[in-house]
This record gives structure tokens, C-alpha cells and sequence, in this order.
């Protein structure tokens, strides 16, 4: 492409492979852009200028968004690009009536407002109005934040667009999928081979000096969905459990007991499982996931269930004070009728062990329990970005909750076996087809067929 025929954003001359997404929203007017990219190849820096520029173009509220704000923080309000300059260099001065570096808020002189934020802090994002959202690292983000956003862009007429490197098949790839499919989406996908923004050199070099893992240099920089995510504790097991038919359909089996685990949370969300432990399996049959409501709505909830139901198992921590009560929440629970048992106080690895070795006999309904699925899968180890390790604990994140509520299930499973074994099993089989006293039914020893 000729220089004149570049399009200029402030002080930001896009890539030619960047353009696309410049052309999409700008020229094309997509109202939702999905952009899967390799790591470093300057997403975030064309993102921002899309948001500089529709700040510019009318009077809006542009709301940048990290999976968390402390991301946001160092990506893009601290961050220096390799070329030198601040991300907010990129701002034109005179342009500005002030820059909130706790809020990491721009104000500019026509009235719009550019502003940082993390999906972690959804309630943040009450009662506002934007005009455009950018989603960075989407793959990593409590999908939450799009579905509560999604409703506000569209009566305004707005745009989102999504930018990440995959993280395995997750909620970044089912949307990717859906831009795929939907003429009113523009899905952009490109890998190293066709940026070329760092060597091939490089490339082999980190290989070679064991700086990235194979499977961590397929997934940032040449985008390959396939490989699950580097780090995380349970993918390879799903994949397994897929090519057992594990995850699908699973029934409701109304003549035994349905138990419950829950990860309960104050400002967090709250989830529930709700499974059946049936001789030798484990059927999880349904979830529940909300966010800062009292216990009386998750009563409400697990009431409204047709189950009838055995243990409820909740975390250790359990006995704390409620807010602003002289009542524990376990007994504040049982008051409301759920009689909690607590899982047993052991370490989050040991933990974690505990449902790895669970993971051969548990099956999962791919309908019902979707949002499980999908935080088990991504459910991860928090990585060292400077030391380029990972960390020997979880990346606390929205896959956090259900993955906690997962280990309570897995380690109180003892508790919650309905009482028939193999062989209870193999008993009612055989009373059932040689009678009580080992003999033949009545329906052969009368000769009757």
C-alpha cells in the first residue's frame, strides 16, 4: 500500500496487516469485529487509536476493557511501546481537558471520555452509556462483561471489537466461530506467517533456549486453538473425557439424591453444582453462577430445582460472620432450611489432585452445565510474564469460582456416594431377574412368558 494511501491515526501509521480492522470499523462500519492476532503484533496499539479516534469523531463514552483493571494499568496506562513512546502519547494534548490516572480516565474538550476498566469489576460499568467497547485479551475475560454491555451498544448503534491470541476452544473461539458465520460481524484471523512482525530467528532461538514451549509458541504466535491453554490444570483431561463421550448428555436420575457444591462469595460470584453420585459415577447434572446476592437468592434458586436433595457441600471458610450480622453464614444458611457440610480444609494442589483423579468417572451435561465447561478448561496457573514461568498457584480469574466449587465436590465425593456400589448394583440386577431368594421369578416358575 502507497504511503499517501495509508490512513493516519493521530500520531499512529497502522501496519498494512492491521488496516483491515482499521477499514471494518471506520469505512465498512461493522458494529462487531473479532481480531484473533499473534502475540506482540500491535493489537492493542491500533485498538486504542479506534478508540482516540471515535472519542474525536462525535461526543461518546469509550470504555477500554482488560480482564482486569491492574492489566489495563500495565498494558496500556504504563506501558511504553518498543518504539518509545506512552500509549497515552498517542492522545492528542490539545485535544484533552484532563487525564484521571486513577480512574485512568480521558477527558477530552468535546465531552467524550475514554476510559480504562477490567471485566473482573462488571459492576463498574452500571448505569453508563457507551457509544464503543474494546475487549483486550477477550480469551481471558469473564465473558459476563460482553453480555452485560451487549444490549447498551446496541441501542446506541455502537461498536465492540474483540482482539486476543486464543486460550484454547473458549468463549474467544465460540465468538470468533459466530463472526465466522454472521454477515454483521468482520472476523479477522492471522497467525506469524502472515505478520512476519518478528523473525523466524527469534523464533527458533526461543526453541532453542527453552524460553517458550512449544505448545505456548503455536498458541501466541501462530493462534492455534487446538493445542488448549498452556498452563492450565484440567484441559488435557477434558480432551480425554470428550473422546470418551463423558461430557453430553446426562440425565437427571429423580430416584436418587442430587447434591450440591458451592463456592460461595461476598463481592466474587457464587456458584453451584449440582451432581448425583451413582455407584462408581458421578453425574454433574446442572450449575448455577451470580454475583453479590445474599444467600436468600441462592436458596431461592436451588428451591426452585425439582431435585430432592441430599448433601450440600460448601467451603471450610464457611463459618465466617455474615456482613453486618451476629450470625455465621452457615448458620444464616440453615436457618433459610440448607443444612451445609464443609469440605475438608486441605491445600488448593492437593485440591486440584483431587479432581484430576475424579475427572475418569465424572460426567458433565454439555447443555446445562456450559459455564463450568468452560472455566474447568481455562482454569489455569498464573503466569510470570518477566520470569516467563508459571507460578505454582491459580490465576484467579472468572474460571475461578466453578473450579472451586469443582474441588469441594471432588474431595467431599465419599460423603455424597448414594450408597450403591458395583456391587449394590449387581445385586438389584439380580433380584431383579432371579427374585429375593436367588431363584427364578414368578413370571418363569409359573411357566408364563
Amino acid at each position: 500500500m502507497s504511503e499517501e494511501n495509508k490512513i493516519y491515526l493521530n500520531k499512529f501509521i497502522p501496519r498494512d496487516y492491521q488496516l483491515p480492522i482499521v477499514d471494518a470499523i471506520e469505512n465498512k462500519e461493522y458494529k462487531r469485529v473479532v481480531a484473533i492476532m499473534p502475540r506482540r503484533s500491535g493489537k492493542d496499539i491500533v485498538a486504542f487509536n479506534l478508540g482516540i479516534r471515535q472519542c474525536l469523531k462525535k461526543v461518546c463514552v469509550v470504555y477500554y476493557i482488560f480482564p482486569t483493571y491492574a492489566q489495563a494499568k500495565k498494558v496500556i496506562w504504563d506501558s511504553i511501546t518498543t518504539d518509545g513512546m506512552r500509549f497515552t502519547d498517542f492522545i492528542p494534548s490539545e485535544l484533552v481537558t484532563s487525564m484521571n490516572g486513577q480512574e485512568m480516565k480521558v477527558r477530552f474538550m468535546n465531552g467524550s471520555i475514554l476510559q480504562l476498566v477490567g471485566s473482573d469489576n462488571i459492576d463498574s460499568l452500571v448505569g453508563t452509556n457507551p457509544t464503543a467497547c474494546i475487549f483486550s485479551e477477550y480469551a481471558i475475560q469473564d465473558p459476563r462483561a460482553y453480555q452485560f454491555i451487549r444490549p447498551i451498544l446496541t441501542a446506541n448503534e455502537g461498536w465492540a471489537l474483540f482482539i486476543s491470541t486464543p486460550r484454547g476452544k473458549n468463549n474467544m473461539y465460540d465468538l470468533y466461530q459466530l463472526g465466522l458465520r454472521s454477515k454483521e460481524w468482520f472476523a479477522y484471523y492471522l497467525t506469524l506467517d502472515d505478520t512476519k512482525h518478528i523473525s523466524q530467528e527469534a523464533i527458533d532461538l526461543e526453541r532453542e533456549e527453552g524460553i517458550m514451549s512449544e505448545d505456548l509458541i503455536q498458541q501466541e504466535y501462530y493462534c492455534s486453538f487446538e493445542l488448549g491453554v498452556e498452563g492450565a490444570y484440567y484441559a488435557k483431561y477434558f480432551d480425554k473425557m470428550r473422546r470418551n463421550n463423558q461430557i453430553g448428555t446426562v440425565p437427571w436420575e429423580p430416584a436418587f439424591k442430587v447434591h450440591t457444591a458451592w463456592d460461595i462469595g461476598v463481592r466474587d460470584s457464587t456458584t453451584i453444582i449440582f451432581f448425583q453420585n451413582i455407584g462408581q459415577t458421578v453425574r454433574i447434572i446442572d450449575c448455577y453462577e451470580h454475583a453479590k446476592e445474599g444467600l436468600e437468592h441462592y436458596v431461592k434458586i436451588v428451591e426452585s430445582k425439582p431435585y430432592s436433595y441430599g448433601r450440600h457441600i460448601a467451603p471450610h471458610d464457611i463459618a465466617v460472620k455474615e456482613w453486618g450480622s451476629g450470625m455465621t453464614r452457615i448458620e444464616k444458611a440453615r436457618h433459610l432450611g440448607i443444612k451445609f457440610i464443609t469440605a475438608r480444609n486441605i491445600s488448593i494442589e492437593d485440591g486440584i489432585e483431587s479432581v484430576r483423579s475424579a475427572l475418569s468417572k465424572i460426567w458433565i451435561d454439555s447443555d446445562k452445565c456450559v459455564p463450568l465447561i468452560k472455566a474447568l478448561e481455562n482454569y489455569r496457573q498464573e503466569y510470570d510474564a518477566k520470569k516467563k514461568i508459571y507460578n505454582n498457584f491459580p490465576l484467579h480469574d472468572y474460571s475461578s469460582h466453578f473450579a472451586d466449587a469443582m474441588r469441594y465436590l471432588c474431595v467431599s465425593l465419599p460423603r455424597t456416594r448414594d450408597g450403591l456400589s458395583s456391587e449394590d448394583l449387581d445385586k438389584r440386577y439380580r433380584e431383579a431377574i432371579y427374585g429375593t431368594d436367588g431363584g427364578l421369578p414368578d413370571v418363569f416358575r409359573s411357566g408364563r412368558r
